[in-house]
């Protein structure tokens, strides 16, 4: 069953490179509880097929870095980015995109968080086995307040533009 508006997010884990050590992250790959990073915070997520992929690296990522002031401006708390790759290739890919700090690049290794969801995709024919629809979503306490489902193949509602005029 797909996630809808209203609905709490599902407990799930996903791994994070962290760069820079802080109290309770090491230096690597860590592990979170979403319910955990997600209580008490408005938080902007978006999901995409993978790491590296054309639209992913050249707009899907790059517009919500574009845009990170003027999502912060309208209360979010955070940035996700979902895919189903593993904290390195997310933490490499942050880098490339020079997101680090800006958006959080959440690695789903197996694809069990967007199975979760219901925003499991199977791209075998493309040889890329399971990964994640792409969608946006804004998460208010763990609650989603608005959810934008890509239909195969386009980039037209998952945008942070889009998001962002969802904020008013």
């Amino acid at each position: 069953m797909t996630i809808k508006i209203g609905d709490r997010l599902p407990e799930g884990k996903l791994a994070e490179f962290i760069e820079s050590p802080s109290e309770g992250c090491a230096i690597g790959p860590n592990t979170f509880n979403v319910s955990d990073l997600t209580k008490g915070k408005k938080i902007a997520i978006f999901g995409l097929p993978g790491a590296y992929t054309p639209t992913c690296s050249a707009q899907h990522v790059p517009g919500y870095v574009k845009h990170a002031a003027e999502l912060k401006a309208k209360g979010v708390d955070e940035i996700w980015c979902i895919s189903v790759n593993d904290a390195f290739v997310m933490g490499a890919w942050g880098r490339d995109q020079k997101a680090v700090g800006t958006v959080r690049m959440m690695g789903d290794g197996n694809g069990d968080y967007s199975k979760a969801l219901g925003l499991d995709a199977d791209m075998s024919k493309f040889g890329m086995g399971t990964r994640s629809q792409r969608y946006s979503m804004l998460v208010d306490d763990g609650v989603v307040k608005q959810l934008n489902v890509e239909q195969g193949g386009k980039f037209e509602v998952s945008n942070a533009e889009t998001l962002l005029a969802q904020l008013g």
